[in-house]
């Protein structure tokens, strides 16, 4: 929990602010039974009251009546060959085995042509289980950010002597082809503007930070935002859930030559929520740019009497250990084990202290100073060293020994479970 206080010399007066949490994704189970159509939703179930913040495809599916002996029908189908892109190191694609690579493949190829239904590569009949289809499809959508048009799927299955002999399969869209070509060339234009600001000779950790921090000031929470589970809302509305936030993410990450991945699962007081899994230098790490925000801290909570610092960096490029404290993936496909700290944000950026210290606290204040820092935030390796710090920079009041008020208040956020501190001035 992050408690946000003033500190004036002489003498302290407290606000608190409660950590919101996210509404997200909800996976609806589609079962599928072959006498029968069925339909499943990707976007009617929140994790608190009607607000929706995470989804799940939405599906149907077709059984045909066998076809009389050696027969075969074509389902009306549109006549398209499908050509095979190359997905390898998309994260999910490169979980699923051969035969279930060329239906990912076909299924990717059919949404994004928005044909209105092709078959499925025979490699996988009688291999790949049709209850597999669900799955597969969620992994394209999972895979592919851009893909903000669909909505989910149908299919239909035919058989012959109760054995399959084509799969037709189609995308349920939200927009029509011409529709997605004027919200493209908005996202186009955004993506532009956003990536010109990034130094060609930036490295991989600064591009992420890039990202991370454009995405939070540019973007404000809001669950009532138009298009708020894909790019669009955050690209072309400026406005977003958790899920528009990590897919706008992921969508840049993509651009910027970044392997990254879109993860689901719940947060600490079991609401839905989703983020990211990026790889800097060749090491993996989480980050929440949900989270980041303070738009959506700030969210459905009563206006704080003082302001709060713009970016929260606890959840930039952090461990396994770290993100389970208050995040629990699904494992909807298997996830590394995030154990690398070198690209973590405190580290990088030399705010990360295992004692305190005060030659090594001047140096770090004066460096902030330097760069017109708004706001400092420093990062603890221990409770007890975080007791430590609080103790003597806050209780103590030593921060007025190392940031320069001018006279003023200090303000500050705590937050014992990342062990941070945050301090920033406020101008009354």
């Amino acid at each position: 929990m992050k408690k946000f206080r003033r500190l004036v010399q002489r003498g302290i007066h407290a606000v608190s602010a409660a950590l919101l949490a996210a509404l997200l994704l909800a996976a609806c189970a589609i079962p599928k039974d072959k006498s029968e159509e069925k339909t499943g939703s990707y976007s009617d179930a929140a994790a608190e009251g009607t607000e929706q913040d995470v989804q799940t495809v939405e599906s149907m599916h077709t059984q045909e009546p066998e076809t009389a002996e050696g027969g075969e029908t074509d389902g009306g189908e549109e006549a398209v060959t499908l050509s095979k892109g190359d997905h390898n190191g998309r994260y999910c694609y490169d979980t699923l085995t051969e035969e279930e690579q060329a239906w990912y493949a076909d299924m990717y190829e059919i949404v994004d042509g928005m044909y209105t239904g092709a078959a499925l590569s025979p490699q996988g009949y009688g291999t790949v289980a049709e209850q597999e289809i669900d799955r597969i499809f969620q992994c394209v959508m999972i895979d592919h950010p851009e893909l903000f048009f669909v909505k989910g799927y149908s299919y239909t299955t035919y058989t012959r002597n109760e054995e399959i002999v084509k799969i037709s399969f189609e995308g349920d869209y939200t927009m029509s082809a011409a529709e997605r070509k004027q919200n493209q060339e908005l996202i186009d234009a955004a993506v532009e503007a956003c990536l010109a600001g990034i130094d060609s000779e930036a490295s991989e950790y600064e591009k992420v930070k890039y990202v991370y921090e454009y995405i939070v000031l540019h973007t404000d929470y809001n669950q009532d935002a138009p298009e708020n589970q894909n790019i669009c809302s955050v690209f072309v509305g400026g406005e977003s859930v958790c899920q528009g936030y990590a897919k706008a993410a992921q969508y840049l990450f993509d651009k910027l030559g970044i392997t990254s991945t879109l993860v689901v699962g719940t947060v600490s007081d079991g609401q839905r929520h989703a983020w990211n899994l990026v790889w800097v230098d060749g090491e993996s790490y989480y980050l929440d740019v949900t989270w980041g925000d303070a738009s959506y801290r700030a969210y459905d909570k009563e206006e704080n009497e003082l302001p709060v610092p713009p970016i929260n960096y606890d959840y930039l490029c952090v461990t396994t250990k770290e993100l389970l404290q208050t995040h629990e993936p699904d494992n909807f496909v298997p996830l590394p084990e995030c154990t690398a700290t070198a690209a973590n944000y405190y580290v990088m950026e030399g705010a990360c202290f295992d004692s305190y210290e005060e030659e090594a606290l001047t140096a770090f204040f004066n460096n902030a100073s330097q760069e017109e820092r708004v706001t400092v935030t420093l990062k603890c390796t221990s409770e007890e060293v975080y007791a430590a710090f609080f103790e003597r920079l806050i209780e103590n009041q030593e921060i007025f020994r190392y940031l320069d008020s001018g006279g003023g208040p200090i303000t500050y956020a705590a937050t014992p479970d990342r062990l941070s501190l945050t301090f920033w001035l406020v101008n009354e």
